[in-house]
């Protein structure tokens, strides 16, 4: 590792400034695109899963849903936890106590011998997994100047679309040849060396020690956003019916007001709590800034679109009379394009800044989903609403947004903002689901209903389109 600090002058810094990454920023990208790449590969390989983990645990296909509304709790309240405490103490240690508790929890989700045990072992990777992508954008860049920052973000936002395209694949092969808990097993050896390199190669010194840690603000934000994350969830009608189906009619229907009433409380009280304390969990100063603050609000809508993807292989079965395999197959061509322009789009950002990468990011997505909307009962041409789809997604997706909070954010906030981000596209993820579930409805061969979900997202792209341009524009290689 370069003797020097990372963001301070030096040799290796002017090596990237001159357009040519060094070996120690290499391996630093290396350690932590196989971190984010762990992380994602886990959520994909699960997918073809769900029919085992449920015939092994005596579960029904509905029951199953709860590991994935449980993982998402659990991510959302450790991203801004982990978050915070790297940038208290250091980017190096947080990361490898998120990695090692992701692999924890990984063995843990082996051993299971019953369906609870394996909701905690959920529970437990979600916690891990929820500061991995938050601290190594933040380590990428405190190690990166500003004019080959896009780049490097670009490469971290691809290993991450490359493990969601390689993961479903690879837990139906092993799922088929070996069984469920290797899909687990996989995580452990990987994580294994993440962590050895990150100790060799991620930056140990802290960025500042900046007060107590802010206990109540953690608590009251943990509270605010389970509460948020369960109102959403109920949004979509399937989650409707399993909570009623669990908990009965009475407290099904209690659930979402009473949700939202704790949410809105628990959010007021943490104005003053994090006003006022010394080293707040959510800093005002955030908030304060315009142009983050508005970036928040288009990584929401990017989460809605996202939604879209979700919904591409049911709607093909249904109007095209496609295999559930086949469909997923030609869903993955518009997975391959988006990956594909991820880090094109990272160069862009470097060259141009953030408002025409995100501009025509928004534009391919708006047209792409119309043409799907339009011509969903022809295969050519539904395709090819994919590609220009995938051409807008891996454009909105990966560098972009994080490219503008980096460097934004003060670098003593930086994996705090950065976190912040990762939780505003969580939520637009679940509206963006139960959108487009409460459109389509029960129904799962409802043609009429997926065609009016992806109007409905093209529509949203073209808001996000016009919100671009409430970025300030700035001149190349700055935060536009």
């Amino acid at each position: 590792m370069s003797s020097h600090a990372p963001g301070t002058p030096g040799e290796s810094t002017a090596a990237i400034a001159g357009h040519t990454l060094d070996r120690s920023t290499l391996s630093l990208l290396l350690t932590l695109g196989l971190g984010v790449f762990a992380g994602a590969l886990d959520l994909g390989v699960l997918s073809p899963a769900l029919p085992a983990l449920a015939h092994a645990f005596g579960v029904s296909a509905t029951g199953m849903a709860l590991s994935f509304t449980l993982y998402l709790l659990a991510n959302v309240v450790s991203i801004p936890i982990t978050a915070k405490l790297s940038d208290t103490f250091g980017r190096r240690s947080i990361y490898v106590a998120c990695v090692g508790t992701f692999a924890l929890g990984s063995i843990l989700a082996i051993t299971a011998p019953s369906y609870l045990l394996f909701l905690v072992a959920r529970a437990v990777q979600a916690i891990g997994a929820g500061g991995i992508f938050p601290v190594a954008t933040a380590a990428i860049a405190d190690r990166t100047p500003v004019e080959r920052r896009g780049a490097a973000l670009g490469i971290l936002g691809a290993t991450w679309g490359l493990a969601a395209i390689i993961g479903p694949n690879l837990g139906g092969v092993l799922i088929h040849f070996v069984g469920w808990r290797a899909i687990f097993a996989l995580n452990v050896p990987l994580a294994l060396v993440v962590i050895v390199l990150a100790m060799r190669t991620v930056p140990s010194v802290p960025i500042r020690m900046r007060g107590r840690l802010d206990v109540a603000g953690i608590l009251v934000l943990s509270l605010a956003l389970v509460a948020t994350m369960l109102a959403l969830s109920m949004l979509d009608p399937s989650m409707r019916d399993l909570v009623v189906t669990l908990a009965g009619p009475i407290v099904g229907t209690a659930i979402v007001p009473l949700a939202i009433a704790v949410a809105i409380a628990a959010f007021a009280l943490l104005i003053p709590i994090e006003r006022f304390a010394a080293s707040p969990i959510v800093s005002p100063a955030l908030m304060a800034n315009r142009q983050i603050a508005t970036t928040y609000v288009l990584e929401i809508g990017i989460g809605i679109l996202e939604g879209a993807l979700f919904f591409v292989p049911a709607a093909l079965v249904a109007a095209e009379g496609l295999s559930y395999a086949f469909a997923g197959a030609v869903s993955a061509i518009g997975a391959i394009v988006f990956v594909a322009v991820i880090p094109l789009a990272g160069k862009a950002l470097d060259r141009y800044g953030s408002r025409p990468v995100l501009a025509a990011g928004a534009l391919c997505t708006s047209a792409g989903l119309a043409l799907i909307a339009l011509t969903v009962r022809s295969l050519p041409l539904t395709v090819a609403g994919l590609v220009v789809a995938g051409f807008g997604f891996g454009s909105l997706l990966g560098a972009p947004t994080r490219y503008i909070i980096s460097n934004e954010a003060p670098q003593e906030l930086r994996a705090s903002a950065i976190g912040l981000l990762s939780i505003f596209l969580i939520v637009g993820q679940i509206v963006g689901g139960s959108l487009a579930g409460g459109l389509v409805g029960r129904d799962v061969a409802n043609v009429p209903g997926y065609q009016n979900a992806f109007f409905a997202f093209s529509a949203i792209a073209l808001a996000v389109f016009a919100g671009v341009f409430c970025l300030r524009k700035a001149r190349r290689s700055t935060a536009s």
